[in-house]
């Protein structure tokens, strides 16, 4: 009895708990209050902007090609013979100035071939002045020659007239008209040979001629034995050894000049294009065009070298334009010039800009005032994303004039003072409320770019 008692008690002791928890309950449910009403927000998304303004650009333009030479000579031999002197440092890769001496070529039978067409001219200087007395003598025997016919011919005339008083016998006067032909026989002959010796004149004038023109040649083969250097160079090639035969006609050297480099870019041509000046004309004639072409276009240039740890530029200019585009790369050779190439070096940080020299070229037009720019990471295919006034997103197309680097120039679309969103928003919602933040990097960016400073892609 005591056992089933205690158990009842056991199972009695639970119900307090429930009580008192429902107490409990019912207490919350009648001092709670109704859910609270809050008002409803519209979201606000922020936005990194920049401020559309008016700004000089200076178009720009890469390219890439080879450095090679302003220009390159090869050393010819225009006459044959054995090398009997070498410049010591004539070794490839070597600079040598203007003008000295880099190779001889033995000399001796050109200066025999002088020698001998000097004797010549001597031989043919002696003819002439012998010739010149000839003539003096002549004309001097000619005078009295015709003095003394004159003579002949007056004791002729007397010697008739006392033949026919016949106080002269016909023998005497047969005789002295013997005189008198033999006197004028003598005097033609002696006026032949006045006569010929102008023809006598003219064959001596050539020889003359000839022996001054075979002097020339040898002593132009002579000076053809000295080769020097027609420019301050660098040896690129050395193709003889002293004592070896060199015949006419082989290369003896190949060197390239020092003074100018020169670079053949691959620009493409819409880049191109956007380089030339607004309104600009070419002139009708050809002649000097190439001459004038830098002042037509107003570019200039300059040459980087990036890359091993080294990086340099170099002061181009603008030269010429290729003949050919190619049809593949759409691209036009532009070459530029760098004057003084080796020059302007320093150890470590700026080496000299040798043939083959693999390098950038950046081309520059002349600065474009009144532009309206916008970074590229602003678009979004030909729309831009506006703050409006009261800083809503408007979507705007755009009628862009060209790319160039990390920017781009508007035609039409855009006027200086809107703001402009540079960051993504997502969702881009046409009226979304906006919190527009200024993204000052992105304005300094902007203006680099624009003014020529920042670095052209």
């Amino acid at each position: 009895m005591k056992d089933y008692i205690r158990e009842n008690l056991k199972k009695l002791l639970i119900v307090p708990p429930i009580i008192v928890g429902a107490a409990i309950l019912a207490f919350i449910v009648q001092s709670r209050s109704g859910p609270e009403m809050s008002e409803a927000r519209e979201k606000v998304t922020r936005v990194r902007t920049v401020v559309v303004r008016e700004q000089t650009v200076i178009p720009r333009a890469l390219g890439y090609g080879n450095v090679q030479p302003g220009k390159v000579w090869e050393a010819v031999a225009e006459v044959g013979g054995k090398i009997v002197m070498m410049h010591r440092q004539l070794k490839k890769g070597a600079i040598l100035g203007q003008g000295e001496v880099l190779l001889k070529i033995d000399p001796t039978d050109y200066e025999l071939a002088v020698a001998q067409t000097e004797a010549n001219l001597s031989g043919i200087h002696a003819q002439v002045s012998e010739l010149n007395a000839k003539e003096e003598n002549t004309r001097v025997s000619l005078k009295i020659e015709e003095r003394v016919l004159t003579l002949s011919e007056k004791d002729l005339t007397r010697k008739r007239q006392l033949l026919k008083s016949k106080t002269a016998s016909q023998a005497i006067v047969d005789q002295e008209e013997r005189n008198v032909l033999n006197r004028r026989q003598t005097v033609q002959s002696l006026k032949n040979t006045l006569n010929l010796i102008p023809a006598e004149r003219d064959v001596l004038k050539a020889q003359l001629a000839l022996f001054q023109a075979q002097l020339k040649a040898a002593r132009i083969n002579l000076e053809r034995t000295t080769i020097t250097a027609p420019f301050d160079s660098r040896i690129a090639a050395v193709n003889v050894e002293l004592a070896q035969f060199a015949a006419a006609g082989k290369v003896l050297i190949q060197a390239d000049g020092i003074d100018v480099s020169e670079v053949s870019a691959q620009v493409p041509i819409g880049k191109m294009i956007n380089l030339i000046p607004e309104g600009t004309r070419f002139p009708e004639m050809a002649e000097g065009i190439m001459d004038r072409l830098p002042g037509l276009l107003s570019l200039s240039a300059r040459v980087r070298l990036s890359g091993g740890g080294v990086e340099a530029v170099w002061p181009a200019r603008f030269s010429r334009v290729s003949d050919t585009i190619d049809p593949k790369t759409r691209t036009v050779g532009i070459i530029v010039a760098v004057d003084d190439p080796y020059r302007h070096t320093s150890s470590g940080v700026k080496p000299p800009l040798a043939k083959n020299m693999y390098v950038e070229v950046e081309i520059i037009g002349k600065p474009k005032p009144g532009q309206i720019v916008v970074p590229r990471s602003a678009l979004h295919g030909s729309k831009v994303y506006v703050v409006n006034g009261d800083k809503r997103l408007e979507i705007r197309d755009l009628e862009i004039a060209f790319f160039q680097s990390g920017f781009a120039v508007i035609k039409k679309g855009l006027r200086p003072g809107e703001t402009i969103i540079v960051s993504d928003p997502v969702p881009a919602i046409k009226g979304m409320l906006l919190d527009p933040v200024n993204d000052q990097e992105s304005a300094d960016s902007l203006s680099d770019f624009s003014n020529g400073n920042g670095t052209v892609k």
